[in-house]
């Protein structure tokens, strides 16, 4: 099972994505989350999502096998357009989603907590987007909403991770956690926004959306322009093939 749904308190709903070994999603994955997420927004008696995972990191991104063993370009189109719409249900979600993020948040992974309301996350938490090493652009956006403009590019060009101890400084994580409390306290958090009226939490959510200064949905597929076009170009290819391969 990729994405499962749980009830674990009035008014809460937990959306937890398994896939072992990494938790990298497949096209099917990726909009399996996004439906699950926006069912769970529309729900009249919930008042916040959490999204979750199981294992040993919270995301890896896209299932670079799947695009490997593809010929042409459907599978990255589908993935392109999966990660969209799991990204956008995140964050227009009807009600605060709130993440909590365990061992690696990579690529795709960033972009759903870089879409959330809120991010609890563990000790172990590291942060980051191997894009220019997996042939790949994209989700510069959501990291823009997790740590400062020149940090943002540093890290996208180097590959490099942060910790959840360093997003905590910037401000952007909730509580950093030992590993086993984490959904505990995640959850303690969710039921104290969902303590709060539900229809003033969707005119919340709705409002807050509606104040942000970039667009993010529009700016993500801006980003994912390029990653076709480097596809097109062979570049994708080239890089994709070091995948697993590095010393």
């Amino acid at each position: 099972m990729t994405v499962s749904t749980a009830r674990p308190s009035d008014g809460v709903r937990v959306v937890t994505v398994d896939r072992p070994p990494v938790n990298a999603l497949p096209v099917q994955g990726w909009y399996d989350l996004a439906d699950a997420v926006r069912t769970a927004g529309r729900d009249p008696e919930v008042r916040c999502v959490v999204l979750a995972a199981a294992g040993r990191g919270f995301n890896a991104g896209v299932d670079i096998k799947e695009l490997q063993r593809d010929t042409g370009h459907e599978a990255l189109i589908g993935a392109n357009r999966g990660c969209a719409e799991a990204f956008a249900a995140v964050y227009t979600c009807e009600v605060p989603v709130v993440a909590a993020v365990q061992g690696f948040c990579l690529g795709g992974g960033v972009g759903l907590v870089g879409n959330a309301d809120a991010i609890v996350a563990s000790e172990d938490a590291v942060f980051g987007l191997p894009e220019l090493d997996r042939g790949a652009l994209g989700a510069a956006t959501h990291l823009a909403r997790l740590v400062p403009q020149h940090l943002m590019r540093t890290l996208y060009y180097t590959s490099r991770t942060v910790t959840a101890a360093e997003l905590l400084a910037h401000g952007s994580v909730w509580r950093v956690v030992p590993h086993p409390e984490l959904m505990h306290i995640a959850l303690e958090l969710a039921e104290e926004i969902a303590a709060k009226d539900g229809h003033l939490l969707r005119l919340a959510k709705a409002a807050l959306n509606g104040i942000d200064p970039v667009d993010v949905r529009r700016s993500y597929r801006f980003e994912q322009g390029f990653t076709f076009e480097a596809n097109l170009a062979g570049t994708a290819d080239r890089v994709r093939d070091t995948f697993g391969k590095e010393a």
